[in-house]
């Protein structure tokens, strides 16, 4: 008879103890032996729940004669096993039976009352094939627990979307198949008789490669190819020890779903060669001109009276008309509700929360393009699916300057006559929306170059809530349920805040406008004060501030293509240029702080790199001052980035100009002498 496929293991049999079949589809955990009365101390037959067929009790005995294995405390992870750990203080646990199956992979789930004792052949819950010999001792230093793998061809296996042809993956898989071969023979051949237990079988190493083949064709199918060949020579220049991690991780991901302790993201401290005080001496060569900008959203001068009158008589005429940012719908605001206390209409709001994507082309592409677009967040094709996300509510967000000033008017930074020179200012916001748009909710601001906490509050926003977008935000209901107002004297000033992920140990500080936020927010700032934000844009937009001395990093690190209006996003340059991994909080949302930080991490990797060339060039620092060159010259940065010194001959009298080709507008941008630098 055939081997079941295990769909009906949850059933108890109809025919009970009566069942005469060898291998039944159905369960028969009620009717194993094992289960003893509480006062009694030895099992009988009259103290046992039911009993088995004769046939299936027979073959049961005849495999199953001896205890499983078990553990006496909780694995970390697999190399517990392998170096024998033992703790007497904490509860037994069985080690799961390690099959190829990924379905027998997963914790079984018992029904109260079942047996669990060795004399039940309780193994056929939690595999669908027949068990194997049993496992009757404990694991040595030099050996792993028995697993059963199913044998499986070298042949890719099948996917609903293959990333490349049959042919193409098969000659892939067989070289990724060889190497993993080379690197377990020399595994085998070593002398370290720990790492023995991690010399994999034939089956074994077909089934590590099959896995490693599919995990990349599923989760990089447009960069398939490259992927999974830096994959191969990755494996080919392995060592034995990092091979026996390799398996390791294989192991324990496969088949015993140990779960292994995350180790701490160690992050890699950016040396610029300069101290704090020389640092931000330089950071003014990176400002970026707002001048040519008002087209991509960058606010130089607020809107006249007129302009907001004229947007505030088209809200009126318009009715409260609005296009969803999310599904694109169109529906109806109620800014202080409605007489039934609806904020809008149309109902719930259906819609992908990323954006579709274009698969990269490819040579075994046709004229017609590289196929059809998707949505990463649930793989749909365009046009198929009409969204993965259900919100309560359709939102919308505002983007035209004199529209947002007729909510509240942008004000240009004032300059503070009772403080000096201020140094530079990282910040960040997030948004949710309302109402009256997309607002401020949160506002962050730490110092440059140090990332000390200087400013983080909530804000209420000047709206009715509609989704606080805590996806993104990471603000909560219940932040705002627990928060305390700005300026209460039990808080203690920059202590550590957990805001942002959902689970917070203190609450935080929060004000009564956007208006309060802004104003605590210029206690930090004069105009000249070099303010530091990715997209900075947005942050501006939505706090309605005006501030001329700004540098943002999505300029300073131009896209690919064009510069603006297309713009990396801040995860990707931390990944890119500070190899950090940020915003991984998922459905947690973002950390205004973390990203306040990361981008102010990535200006100063700006001015490692860039103080670099100044210093070839001969400018040096003497003490905080920086000096020129003897011999001055007008250099020139081009696209490619190289620091080149310009043709047109000069007057040593006059200042050095310093021309930056920008990556996003194509001009080239006069920038102050570094003699007459004021930072």
């Amino acid at each position: 008879m055939f081997t079941t496929l295990g769909l009906f293991t949850g059933v108890a049999c109809p025919q009970g103890e009566h069942c005469a079949l060898l291998t039944c589809m159905f369960s028969h955990a009620r009717y194993c032996t094992g289960l003893t009365k509480p006062s009694s101390g030895t099992t009988t037959s009259s103290d046992t729940i039911g009993t088995h067929n004769p046939k299936k009790l027979k073959t049961q005995e005849s495999i199953s004669s001896t205890e499983p294995l078990t553990l006496s405390h909780k694995v970390s992870n697999l190399e517990d096993v392998v170096n024998g750990s033992r703790s007497t203080s904490k509860p037994s646990q069985q080690l799961p039976r390690r099959t190829s199956d990924r379905r027998s992979s997963e914790t079984p789930v018992t029904r109260p009352g079942a047996s669990t004792s060795p004399s039940c052949p309780s193994s056929n819950l939690e595999t669908d094939e027949p068990s194997s010999s049993p496992i009757t001792r404990q694991p040595t230093s030099s050996e792993l627990p028995p697993r059963k793998v199913r044998k499986e061809s070298l042949n890719p296996r099948m996917l609903t979307k293959a990333p490349a042809p049959h042919a193409t993956r098969s000659a892939i898989l067989t070289k990724l198949h060889a190497v993993m071969v080379s690197n377990n023979e020399k595994l085998a051949k070593s002398k370290d008789s720990s790492k023995k237990s991690f010399v994999l079988t034939a089956d074994e190493l077909v089934t590590m490669a099959l896995d490693e083949e599919e995990y990349v064709a599923k989760g990089n199918p447009g960069v398939y190819s490259n992927v999974i060949k830096l994959r191969i020579v990755k494996l080919t220049k392995m060592s034995s020890e990092d091979w026996a991690k390799e398996v390791m991780k294989h192991l324990n991901t496969r088949y015993y779903k140990i779960p292994v302790a995350p180790t701490p993201d160690a992050t890699k401290p950016i040396e610029t060669g300069l101290t704090t005080r020389q640092e931000i001496t330089f950071v003014p060569r990176l400002i970026t001109p707002l001048n040519g900008l008002e087209e991509f959203g960058y606010v130089t001068k607020p809107p006249t009276a007129a302009e907001i009158e004229t947007s505030k008589q088209g809200v009126t005429d318009s009715k409260g008309w609005e296009k969803c940012e999310r599904c694109a719908s169109r529906f109806q605001v109620f800014p202080g509700r409605r007489e039934d206390g609806a904020l809008t209409t149309g109902g719930p709001c259906t819609y992908h929360p990323n954006r579709p994507v274009i698969p990269p082309r490819k040579k075994t592409d046709n004229y017609t393009g590289s196929g059809e677009s998707y949505f990463p967040c649930c793989g749909e094709s365009v046009g198929t699916s009409i969204g993965c996300t259900k919100g309560a509510q359709h939102v919308f967000k505002i983007s035209e300057s004199k529209r947002l000033a007729s909510i509240l008017q942008f004000e240009t930074t004032p300059r503070q006559l009772d403080k000096g020179a201020l140094d530079p200012v990282c910040f960040d916001c997030e948004m949710g929306y309302t109402t009256q748009g997309l607002e401020l909710i949160r506002l962050t601001a730490v110092s440059w170059p140090e990332g000390r906490e200087l400013l983080d509050v909530l804000v209420k926003p000047i709206g009715e809530v509609l989704d606080l977008n805590s996806r993104f935000s990471g603000v909560y209901p219940e932040h705002f349920a627990k928060a305390i107002p700005y300026g209460t004297s039990d808080i203690i000033p920059n202590s550590p805040s957990q805001s942002g992920q959902g689970n917070q140990q203190k609450p935080m500080q929060v004000v009564e406008s956007p208006a309060a936020a802004r104003e605590l927010l210029f206690q930090f700032l004069q105009p000249e004060t070099p303010l530091i934000g990715h997209a900075i844009d947005n942050d501006l937009n939505v706090c309605r501030i005006i501030h001329p001395t700004i540098i943002d990093t999505v300029i300073l690190y131009p896209a690919p293509r064009g510069g603006l209006p297309n713009r990396m996003s801040l995860k990707t340059l931390a990944r890119k240029f500070l190899s950090r991994e940020v915003q991984t909080g998922g459905a947690k949302g973002h950390d205004s702080k973390e990203d306040a930080i990361t981008t102010g991490d990535l200006v100063r990797a700006m001015v490692r790199d860039s103080w670099k060339k100044y210093k070839h060039h001969g400018w040096r620092f003497e003490g905080d001052h920086m000096v020129s060159p003897p011999n001055q010259e007008t250099y020139y940065v081009n696209r490619q980035g190289l620091y080149v010194p310009s043709e047109r001959p000069h007057d040593n009298d006059n200042p050095v100009e310093h021309r930056i080709e920008s990556g996003s507008a194509g001009q080239k941008r006069k920038q102050p002498s570094p003699d007459d630098s004021t930072a």
